[in-house]
């Protein structure tokens, strides 16, 4: 028998939580896609170029000294990344005055658009003494300026340490490009993302690296501009000590060709980091605002609890009017809520999901939940062997718009799906989803699920409950 829940209208100072109409049971769900139109969401078909769907690469090495960037890169390969046995080669790096997309077609309308942060990602094997000689204190994570990097980079000068297109947005879409990279349920999907990167060597290869991962990196460099950068140290004793380097500027313009692309877009992913950067949230409003008046739907990832008490305010201000989505961990979950560390995952879902469509809430080992209308599914966690955490909640976030954009009406499958993805990463060394798993997940998605389950398109008004 099914349970009608009719739940009271929210009303505050700046949210406006749409109309839903939420039943229990074997019924539907009209509340995700609300006041949206039919014609809504229309998956791009996607442009096979010479070298297939996938274009992947190993992780590079970068040796620096003063922060000068020279690169070295595993072979490229089609079907799959082989790190630790590919041969180096030099990595062609874009420049300011040759940046384009080459020969590369780009679709007609994008699939998924993400608004972040674009850093490159160094990482190393280094020891205690390393640290000491640097005045660093293991373990932590400090924010550092354009000499400091460099002089950090020109002590590992000599040593091997790898680079890639780092971020915690970058992680999700490129795993979301290789989850959809072949038409498995539906077209392949087109994935973009757009942010600030400068006209320096890494910007170049960010964008390459991340063209190569089948994700289009659509914004222009910016003249003299320097590009944002993550170290990460490691010790032999597992312990992580981070450097971050934001890059000049950060900020993120909206200008004339951001607002196309945004309005060419079928779900907007907006990063929260970028609250960081009190500029770019004007940014964000009205990429939002765009989106959202040309039928996309908008996602945010909480990203940081520091980062959400810092801008409170802001994140709510997005959150509230415009979010159909939201991404977060538990600690996020009740930082978005005000709620102290007692409080159960469960209770913030329920909570947030009265102000926003969907909310998804994950919990580490424990499961995770997705929230609709003061209701919360529970997601139990998918069993691996945990061989690194990083980039767990990013690979949930692309099962989890993978699902959405392969039109799955089942939260429970959906939910089953992400965690899936999540615990594939968790049970590997690095946070980007590797492309034979990615495609094995896809599959078995798409067999589990038979044609009255999964959607061509997610245009429809309503999505099924439980």
């Amino acid at each position: 028998m099914s349970m009608s829940l009719s739940l009271p209208h929210i009303s505050t100072s700046f949210l406006s939580p749409p109309t839903f109409q939420y039943t229990h049971g074997h019924s539907k769900i009209f509340a995700f896609w609300h006041h949206r139109g039919r014609e809504r969401l229309r998956p791009a078909s996607m442009v096979k170029g010479p070298h297939g769907f996938f274009r992947v690469s190993s992780c590079s090495s970068f040796r620096g000294e003063r922060g000068a960037a020279e690169f070295e890169s595993g072979a490229e390969e089609e079907e799959e990344e082989e790190e630790s046995n590919s041969d180096e080669e030099e990595v062609e790096v874009e420049t300011e005055e040759n940046w384009n997309f080459g020969s590369c077609l780009l679709p007609d309308r994008w699939d998924v658009l993400g608004l972040g942060q674009a850093m490159v990602d160094f990482s190393g094997m280094v020891d205690d003494e390393f640290l000491n000689k640097l005045g660093l204190e293991k373990g932590t994570r400090k924010v550092v300026n354009h000499e400091e990097r460099g002089r950090v980079l020109q002590a590992m000068d000599g040593c091997s340490y790898k680079a890639a297109a780092g971020g915690s947005l970058s992680n999700s879409l490129v795993a979301l490009a290789r989850l959809g990279s072949r038409p498995i349920g539906g077209p392949a999907l087109n994935v973009a993302m757009a942010g600030s990167v400068g006209s320096d060597p890494l910007g170049g290869f960010y964008r390459t690296k991340l063209r190569r991962a089948n994700v289009q990196f659509l914004s222009a460099p910016i003249k003299d501009g320097t590009t944002g950068t993550v170290i990460v140290l490691t010790t032999p004793d597992a312990h992580r000590t981070m450097l971050s380097y934001q890059g000049m500027p950060s900020t993120v313009n909206y200008d004339p060709s951001l607002a196309s692309i945004v309005s060419k877009t079928n779900i907007l992913v907006v990063e929260g980091y970028l609250f960081e950067f009190l500029d770019t949230i004007k940014t964000i409003a009205k990429a939002c605002e765009e989106a959202r008046r040309c039928g996309a739907l908008v996602a945010v990832t909480a990203s940081d609890v520091s980062c959400i008490e810092r801008h409170y305010d802001d994140f709510w201000e997005i959150i509230g009017n415009h979010a159909d989505i939201v991404f977060a961990n538990s600690d996020e979950a009740r930082a978005l809520c005000h709620f102290a560390s007692k409080e159960s995952p469960v209770s913030a879902t329920r909570y947030l999901s009265h102000f926003v469509p969907l909310i998804s809430v994950t919990d580490g080992p424990r499961g995770s939940y997705i929230g609709v209308k003061g209701e919360a599914v529970y997601i139990p966690p998918s069993p691996c062997v945990p061989v690194d955490t990083c980039g767990a909640g990013d690979a949930y976030a692309s099962g989890m718009l993978y699902g959405i954009l392969r039109g799955m009406s089942d939260l429970k499958g959906m939910g089953t799906l992400a965690s899936r993805v999540a615990a594939t990463v968790v049970g590997q060394q690095g946070t980007r989803l590797r492309v034979q798993d990615a495609v094995e997940l896809a599959e078995s998605f798409a067999f589990n699920y038979d044609s009255s389950t999964i959607r061509s398109d997610v245009s429809s008004d309503h999505i099924s409950s439980l």
